[in-house]
């Protein structure tokens, strides 16, 4: 039985750095990221709501008084965050994705945020799945 815990555990570290080299850090930073300041009319900015101080699993660092964007470390940080909430190729397995469209789209029953994302035909929303697809 140990054999098997220990061959799944290796297997494991086998794969998850697969998926993670299929999110391109540098489209993240430069298309992706902005999107988490962009006020969007009706809507608060994702950052607002998804603040380090905030206790949800999307949770952005802080941006220091008087910033506009992230530092480099903050913006791996925030990588690192945020590739939790995607299933690399699958955008229709994202939460990044799910969470802010509208049930209409295909979104989730589920996100307090109201619905930053009317359709799938939104740009912002189209960025976020470029990147979940590798694309």
């Amino acid at each position: 039985m140990r054999g098997k815990v220990v061959a799944l555990n290796l297997l494991a570290l086998l794969v998850a750095p697969a998926q993670a080299q299929t999110l391109d850090y540098g489209y993240f930073k430069a298309q992706v990221e902005p999107i988490f300041l962009q006020k969007r009319a009706g809507h608060a900015r994702c950052y607002v709501c998804h603040a380090e101080r905030s206790n949800n699993a999307f949770r952005l660092e802080t941006l220091a008084p008087g910033a506009s964007s992230w530092t480099e470390e903050q913006s791996r940080k925030n990588f690192a965050v945020v590739s939790r909430l995607v299933a690399p190729g699958k955008p229709e397995q994202s939460l990044l994705l799910l969470h802010p469209l509208a049930p209409e789209a295909g979104g989730s029953a589920y996100h307090s945020g109201g619905r930053q994302f009317e359709s799938r035909d939104d740009a912002a929303w189209k960025i976020l799945a470029r990147w979940v697809r590798g694309g």
